[in-house]
């Protein structure tokens, strides 16, 4: 299960946002600025973990990833796709991850668990530009990537806020989801490791 495997569908419906940012006048560095700034935003309303800011906080990780695929699309379009351009782009998606985990665990008081959520995230994303240094090519699959990992917060966001109590084994939905986080994201890294290290076998 991967959304990121349909990134060809969403960009499509990229021109429109494409040409505002170039009218405006961003740069693709400015846009993933921007988008780093909408997680950090989200991050701060998960740990009010009220019903409202826990809808704000979904919208606001939904700007984020879109925002993340309109930098690519810019940088294309005005001709400046750079590799300084994609490590300001993976460096602010990693701490941009880690806001929003953070955020969702302190607003539920669950720490130990954001912790296992934001390694196993992190050794996910590591995983996959790890491969690619070595040679094999960008790793976007797996059982979660960044792209399911963002809709699933989003629509957790948004049913913490309808369902505040708690769902399974005294834990609410966003408990579940670091959770989900912790264990897919370390089975994800685990399965582009082996991935990878078949091929290169």
């Amino acid at each position: 299960m991967t959304l990121d495997r349909f990134r060809h569908v969403a960009d499509r419906g990229l021109s429109p946002f494409v040409r505002v940012a170039d009218a405006l006048g961003l740069s693709p560095d400015a846009v993933s600025v921007v988008a780093f700034g909408c997680a950090i935003a989200a991050g701060v309303a998960f740990g009010v973990a009220e019903p409202p800011w826990y809808v704000a906080g979904s919208l606001l990780v939904f700007l984020n990833g879109w925002l993340d695929l309109v930098d690519g699309a810019l940088a294309r379009e005005q001709g400046v796709a750079s590799s300084g351009g994609d490590l300001l782009d993976h460096v602010l998606d990693r701490y941009a991850d880690i806001a929003v985990l953070v955020g969702l665990a302190a607003g539920v008081g669950r720490y130990g668990l954001g912790l296992a959520a934001v390694t196993g995230v992190l050794m996910t994303s590591y995983l996959g530009t790890q491969i690619q240094a070595v040679g094999i090519g960008r790793e976007y699959g797996g059982l979660l990537g960044r792209a399911d990992r963002l809709a699933l917060v989003g629509l957790a966001g948004v049913v913490a806020a309808v369902v505040p109590g708690p769902l399974v084994a005294g834990l609410g939905v966003v408990s579940l989801l670091l959770v989900l986080f912790a264990v897919v994201g370390h089975l994800t890294a685990l399965q582009r490791f082996w991935g990878a290290w078949s091929d290169i076998e």
